[in-house]
């Protein structure tokens, strides 16, 4: 891939010299000087650089958009060139949820690798749906698995319904109810996964129109079950987080069941590897297995 462009557009991402060059393997000052180059190359300033690091000018942020383009399209090309010398072979290139990394992905690796196995995988794990969506969009990722609806045109394929639990520690007066009462949900104290953007928990409460009683916000979903198991509050997660839990709580449905829709998305299926394409088609008929059980 152009050296100068990769650059440039992992500085704008990162909004920092420093920061570029650790995750490309560049010392700062190489960096420095790559967009140096670039900019001496193009005829213009592409960064304002101060002590808070490496901000883009108007120029900068008009021609980021036609660079990632560039770097994606010589993706795209290498990835091909690859399925043309050596189908069976490269990297599917996957990013996805906790949830499913743990509990999908081994089964659907090892039964892909047993028709596939020269194919490695490179996995990353989101926590923030909005952030995995950008790095797919820019083709840093093959294929991910997502929560729909997604907030760019993917080519999605729906996989899985993934539904909603309450849970409470064994001991709380609603253990054993037949279901999360509405009421509770604003008046019992609840225990939150932090997240910056609009997720399938609060479209919950929004269907319910409540106004959770929020107790505490935590960056971790073990922590929050941990705190719930000492019963200082009630948590709420999709069912698919909630297999193999480290701690022994009871699992209500809300009054009004809910689920989140699990699906795989690729920018573009036309322009996918041959690699990812069996991936996709692989996850397919391990779900759909699952499903039939």
């Amino acid at each position: 891939m152009n050296q100068k462009y990769e650059a440039f557009v992992k500085a704008a991402e990162t909004g920092s010299f420093k920061a570029a060059a650790e995750e490309l393997g560049y010392t700062q000052a190489g960096i420095s000087y790559i967009i140096n180059a670039l900019e001496n190359e193009m005829g213009t300033s592409l960064f304002i650089r101060d002590h808070a690091g490496a901000r883009l000018t108007p120029d900068g942020r008009a021609l980021l958009p036609w660079v990632q383009d560039v770097c994606n399209a010589e993706r795209a090309l290498q990835t091909r060139l690859d399925d043309v010398r050596h189908v069976e072979g490269g990297t599917v290139r996957i990013s996805a949820f906790a949830s499913i990394a743990i509990h999908w992905l081994p089964h659907i690796i090892r039964e892909f690798q047993q028709d596939h196995p020269n194919v490695e995988f490179d996995i990353a794990v989101y926590e923030e749906q909005d952030a995995q969506e950008a790095t797919l969009w820019h083709g840093e990722y093959d294929c991910g698995f997502l929560v729909l609806p997604t907030s760019k045109h993917f080519f999605t394929i729906p996989l899985a319904q993934d539904p909603m639990y309450f849970v409470v520690a064994k001991d709380h007066p609603l253990a054993s109810a037949d279901f999360f009462p509405t009421e509770a949900m604003e008046s019992e104290p609840y225990i939150k996964v932090r997240n910056d953007t609009h997720t399938e928990m609060d479209a919950l409460f929004e269907n319910h129109n409540v106004k959770p009683h929020v107790k505490m916000e935590i960056d971790n979903d073990y922590a929050v079950m941990a705190m719930v198991n000492q019963g200082l509050g009630y948590g709420l997660f999709p069912q698919l987080l909630l297999r193999d839990m480290p701690y022994d709580l009871a699992m209500l449905e809300p009054e009004i069941p809910m689920h989140r829709q699990v699906a795989i998305a690729v920018r573009s299926y036309e322009k996918a590897s041959i690699a990812a394409k069996a991936f996709i088609e692989c996850t397919r008929n391990w779900i759909g297995s699952q499903q039939s059980k």
